[in-house]
C-alpha cells in the first residue's frame, strides 16, 4: 500500500453535487493508497437517476446503490487494473448523513472500496468481506481516517 503505483484516474462529476466538496487530489490519493499494481481507472460521480438505471441494468438491483465497479482485466493476471468506479452521490450523502460523518470521508471510504474491487476484492462471502474489511481500514486509517466499520 505504501508504494505509489503507475495511475491513469479520471475522475468525472456527472452529477455536480459533490464536485467542490472532493478535491480531484484527494481522490487521486485515496485511490493510490488502495492499488496494489498498476492501474487505469475511472472514477465517476452521478446523480440518483443514473446510478439506479445502472444497478438496475448492470446488477438487475433496482435502486440506486452507493458505488458500483465495472473491473474489466480481473481475470488477466498479468494485466493493469482496469475499472470503471461509479459512486451515486445522492447515496453517498445519505449514507454520510445516516452515520453522521463528514461526507469527505465517506467518500474517500467508498473510493477505497471501488478501488479494492476493481483489483479482484469481494465481499460476497464471509471470509472475503473480513479480509476487504480489514484492507479498508488499515488504509483508510493510513490516509488518517477512522476505522469505517467501527461503529457498525
Amino acid at each position: 500500500m505504501s508504494q505509489k503505483n503507475k495511475l491513469s484516474l479520471s475522475v468525472q462529476f456527472a452529477d455536480k453535487t459533490l464536485a467542490e466538496q472532493l478535491p480531484r487530489a484527494a481522490i487521486r490519493r485515496w485511490v493510490q493508497a488502495a492499488l496494489f499494481a498498476p492501474a487505469e481507472l475511472t472514477i465517476r460521480f452521478v446523480g440518483q437517476a443514473e446510478g439506479q438505471t445502472l444497478n438496475r441494468d448492470y446488477r438487475g438491483k433496482d435502486y440506486a446503490t452507493n458505488v458500483l465497479t465495472f473491473a474489466y482485466t480481473e481475470d488477466e493476471p498479468d494485466a493493469d487494473t482496469q475499472a470503471d468506479i461509479v459512486l451515486c452521490s445522492d447515496v453517498l450523502i445519505r449514507e454520510a448523513n445516516d452515520l453522521s460523518i463528514p461526507v469527505l470521508q465517506h467518500a474517500a471510504h467508498l473510493v477505497v472500496h471501488g478501488v479494492l474491487h476493481a483489483q479482484g476484492y469481494d465481499h460476497e462471502i464471509d471470509a472475503d468481506a473480513q479480509e476487504m474489511e480489514k484492507l479498508e481500514t488499515t488504509i483508510l486509517q493510513q490516509l488518517g481516517w477512522p476505522d469505517p466499520y467501527a461503529a457498525t
